[in-house]
């Protein structure tokens, strides 16, 4: 963030706020012209800045309530291993994030499903079913407390 102005940064909240609002307004919030507000915001693409842009989706309405943590321990830590099961999660819709981790187990996996019994069938049929996956300890959510996916812009 060192490369960035405040109007950048400024860019950067607004989008975060409201990925459609329109460039004459985001020119407005942070005075600019239009021009130079677009011009800026392709920039910020092009760096790596933004990545995209996305719909935040209701999981309730989706019939995808229940989230669940997971810890993954494989059964031997070396780079095939590791490769194979990153390969392997990202065919895996329910896997919304998969961290590698340092501690007591190998990866944490954030997943959603319908309720308990989809779950179970989605561990038994994809997750312990993955080449190396010796283990897992599951954590059911039972409230959401912060759900964001908002970076801090200082």
């Amino acid at each position: 963030m060192a490369g960035l102005d405040k109007i950048s940064k400024k860019i950067l909240a607004e989008l975060q706020n409201d990925g459609r609002i329109s460039n004459v307004d985001l020119a407005a919030r942070v005075n600019l012209s239009p021009a130079a507000c677009l011009e800026r915001v392709r920039k910020l693409q092009e760096a790596g800045y933004i990545l995209g842009y996305a719909a935040q989706l209701n999981p309730e309405l989706l019939d995808v309530s229940l989230l669940v943590f997971i810890e993954v321990v494989l059964d031997r830590t070396t780079p095939d291993v590791f490769a194979e099961f990153k390969k392997s999660v990202q065919s895996i819709p329910e896997i919304m994030e998969c961290h590698m981790v340092a501690g007591g187990f190998d990866y944490l996996v954030k997943s959603r499903v319908k309720d308990m019994n989809a779950y179970r069938e989605f561990l038994g049929k994809s997750l312990l079913q993955l080449k190396g996956v010796r283990e897992t300890h599951t954590y059911a959510v039972m409230e959401e407390v912060k759900n964001t996916i908002r970076l801090p812009i200082r």
